[in-house]
C-alpha cells in the first residue's frame, strides 16, 4: 500500500501576500493558483526539489479562522523545512528579513534555528545529520 500527505492547509490572510512571502523570501515554487470563486483559490506552494507534501494556503473565512492565522499549533513549530546547506539557506533569509526566534543549534539529529513566516507560524529550518539523511532518503525512497 502507498500513502502519502499530499497537502498542508497553512491558513492566510491575504493569498497574493502569502505567495509573495513563500516564493520571495523563501523561494518556494508557485505551482497552482486557481480561482474557486470570488472568495476562494487553490493556491499550492512548495520547496524547490520537494517531491511529496506541499502547503495549500487556505484565506481564512470566518471569525474562528482569523483568529488562529498564525497561530494553527498552540504556539509550537508547526512546520519542518529541511536544506542540504543550512547555513547557505539561513544567511539568505536573514538577509531577506526573515525573523529567527531561537538561534541555530547542533543536535544530534541536525542542525536547526527556528523562524516564523509573515504570520507568525514556527517553523524549524533543519539540514539533518548525515545519519538522519540516510533515514529521510529510506524513507522517500
Amino acid at each position: 500500500m502507498y500513502q502519502r500527505i499530499a497537502h498542508i492547509a497553512l491558513l492566510v490572510e491575504d493569498y497574493d501576500d502569502a505567495i509573495n512571502f513563500y516564493t520571495r523570501k523563501l523561494d518556494f515554487k508557485l505551482l497552482e493558483d486557481n480561482k474557486l470563486s470570488d472568495n476562494k483559490r487553490w493556491v499550492i506552494l512548495a520547496p524547490e526539489g520537494a517531491k511529496e507534501c506541499c502547503l495549500l494556503l487556505a484565506k481564512a473565512a470566518n471569525k474562528q479562522q482569523i483568529e488562529i492565522v498564525g497561530n494553527q499549533t498552540g504556539g509550537r513549530v508547526f512546520l519542518f523545512l529541511y536544506t542540504d546547506d543550512f547555513w547557505r539557506d539561513y544567511e539568505k533569509m536573514k538577509f531577506r528579513g526573515i525573523k529567527f526566534i531561537r538561534a541555530p543549534q547542533n543536535f544530534e539529529y541536525g542542525t536547526v534555528a527556528v523562524f516564523e513566516d509573515l504570520y507568525g507560524n514556527m517553523w524549524d529550518l533543519i539540514e539533518p545529520s548525515e545519519k538522519n539523511r540516510d533515514l529521510i532518503h529510506e524513507r522517500s525512497g
